[in-house]
């Protein structure tokens, strides 16, 4: 995590070439203090999904040191709180970070607040795509009914590619193959899809998984309207400038 790299510097006049400004390692960068926060990503960066990669925990130790101010950002589909607290069972300590910002975490609060005219015109009724060998995802608060038949559906939520969420509360373990037979008569009825996740695949130890943005690709191969959240979508780049106006050097 310490390798060379180049940055260009930006001028103030477009029409101006500047030259490379060539950089030690993100020590030299945390010491200058040229950035007001430091985005991470987590999955594939800081850790594997099972442990941390070698150095990664002294890294952001030492950057934390020289006063960088470090926020996560993450496509996965749970919510912030939740990823500190994965970060800090893989032994990160989680007062390192101002916070979490996941697309699990944007999609909640949309479906929560609803002041988003799109969002406003789903619905409450969803079919739900969830875990379940990595933990199903509550949708507690959110005033939601799952049902288990696409005629009653009114949008479809993705949080995950290995269960299908019951209207009893527990998840239905279903192969992608299965899901994606689901997909092909939620796009017969037309109804809108919402992505937590819009990542295809994600690193696990030494395999890759395949993740929500997976589906939401296949819906959209079918004709289906989806929303994806999540980086580099626009809505999370307006919750970063957000989050991070009050942030001081």
């Amino acid at each position: 995590m310490m390798g060379r790299c180049c940055s260009s510097i930006p001028s103030a006049n477009p029409s101006e070439t500047m030259p490379f400004h060539t950089i030690k390692g993100l020590q030299n960068l945390a010491e200058s203090r040229r950035f007001k926060a430091w985005f991470l990503d987590q999955f594939g960066v800081l850790h594997d999904g099972k442990q941390p990669y070698p150095g990664a925990v002294t890294t952001l130790e030492k950057l934390a040191t020289c006063g960088a101010k470090m926020v996560v950002i993450s496509n996965s589909s749970r919510r912030a709180s939740t990823t500190i607290e994965k970060l800090g069972s893989l032994g990160f300590n989680p007062s390192l970070f101002l916070g979490a910002i996941t697309s699990g975490e944007l999609t909640h609060q949309y479906l929560l607040r609803r002041d988003d005219p799109w969002f406003a015109g789903l619905g409450s009724s969803c079919i739900h795509m969830t875990w379940s060998d990595r933990g199903a995802i509550s949708l507690e608060g959110l005033g939601l009914q799952v049902v288990d038949n696409v005629e009653e559906a009114e949008f479809i939520l993705a949080h995950g590619t290995e269960a299908l969420g019951r209207s009893t509360g527990n998840a239905l373990p279903m192969k992608l193959e299965e899901l994606n037979k689901i997909l092909e008569q939620c796009a017969v009825k037309k109804i809108p899809m919402v992505v937590a996740n819009p990542d295809f695949v994600t690193v696990e130890a030494r395999a890759l998984r395949v993740m929500p943005g997976t589906l939401a690709a296949t819906y959209e191969k079918l004709g289906g309207e989806v929303k994806w959240m999540g980086k580099p979508g626009e809505m999370l780049l307006t919750v970063l400038l957000l989050e991070t106006r009050y942030i001081t050097i």
